[in-house]
């Protein structure tokens, strides 16, 4: 087990979705003597099925009777909390903004900061509990040498969830396990339907859990007039088609842009100062640097010079070599080994060395 593996008084309230992940992470950790409380978070309201009357989502009902039927089965406490108005304010409402102000955000690594490892930690405090476990697949370990927590990658790279967790702070890696960190995803599903766990060849949940049909588009205008409509140009200003919203619009985009041309082209930027979407070729694409800010460093307390580190700047894509290196105010400038292509303002970049996340933030612009 991953974090934290000696038995504790006090027990561990375990995060759990409904899927196999969570309900194996209690599995394994009620097998190796802790006390635990399992603890469903209700995020939406009225979320049972998609647009086609079919397709669920996180946290619909059935995740709770599946959570609950896992519970019952392993012989533990098991709670739902309400936490909507939480949510939908820390989470939902900064991921609309940051789509109305041009920026592509990531709001899983929004609810693991703001709700999952700081509101979800007081509540464990609450009913006893000195832990906090989810089924995330990472590690979390004590560098004797520095004192400090280390945030690592798990042993199953595929499923690696590691950059999603950055922001966690040395507190809250103090007081969180998780299980699944050395074990493969097969593993995982083989222990479950070893011990009859009910959901142990549940699907993984996909994509956004509170945009139903992935329709992005469509969730956003639901709030409301967000966009209006303006330009597409291209680099030199040169007014080539228009536009229904910059919220329709992603970086390194090249489907939808409603352009007849003869040459595909893709979303360089987007600007919401002049409502502009600007496109062009492939090869406009690339970037030599980044500027990061909100940044939380893991492996060290501060930044005080260059580093070479490996960088990730979207979940699914293979780290690269890049240095970083302190841009005032808490920022870091990361400058690019090779170009990199479509580095979109909003999105996370997190920073590794070896097995080990030094830290991330938020990206600002490319190029700085």
């Amino acid at each position: 087990m991953t974090g934290g593996s000696d038995v504790q008084a006090g027990g561990v309230l375990v995060a759990m979705s409904g899927g196999v992940d969570s309900s194996t992470a209690a599995l394994i950790l009620k097998e190796s003597g802790h006390r635990v409380v399992g603890v469903t978070m209700k995020l939406v309201e009225d979320m049972e099925t998609g647009p086609d009357g079919q397709a669920r989502v996180c946290c619909s009902h059935q995740d709770i009777i599946d959570a609950r039927s896992v519970s019952q089965k392993l012989d533990f406490e098991h709670q739902v909390h309400n936490f909507c108005q939480l949510f939908r304010r820390e989470v939902i409402e900064r991921f609309v903004q940051a789509y109305t102000s041009g920026r592509t955000p990531n709001p899983c690594v929004d609810c693991n900061r703001r709700l999952k490892f700081g509101p979800l930690m007081e509540r464990a405090e609450l009913l006893g509990c000195s832990r906090l476990a989810t089924g995330h697949y990472a590690k979390v370990e004590l560098d004797r040498k520095s004192g400090r927590w280390l945030l690592k990658r798990a042993r199953d790279r595929s499923k690696d969830q590691s950059y999603f967790l950055y922001g966690l702070s040395q507190a809250e890696l103090a007081r969180t396990i998780f299980p699944l960190g050395g074990y493969l995803k097969e593993e995982v599903r083989a222990l479950a339907a070893s011990r009859g766990i009910v959901n142990a060849q549940k699907p993984d949940s996909q994509d956004i859990c509170f945009v139903r049909d992935g329709r992005y588009d469509r969730f956003l205008e639901s709030f409301g007039p967000i966009g209006k409509p303006g330009y597409i140009i291209n680099s030199r200003g040169t007014v080539l088609g228009c536009h229904l919203g910059l919220h329709r619009y992603t970086i390194g985009q090249r489907r939808g842009l409603g352009l007849r041309l003869p040459t595909s082209l893709f979303v360089l930027r987007l600007d919401p100062d002049g409502n502009t979407v600007t496109v062009g070729p492939e090869a406009e694409l690339y970037s030599g640097s980044a500027l990061i800010d909100d940044v939380n460093l893991v492996s060290m307390d501060r930044l005080t010079g260059p580093i070479q580190v490996q960088a990730r700047i979207r979940y699914r894509q293979r780290e690269f070599e890049a240095t970083a290196e302190p841009a005032g105010k808490g920022g870091i400038r990361l400058v690019f080994h090779e170009p990199q292509k479509a580095v979109a303002p909003g999105q996370a970049a997190v920073l590794y060395q070896g097995e080990v996340v030094v830290g991330g933030g938020t990206i600002v612009r490319a190029n700085p």
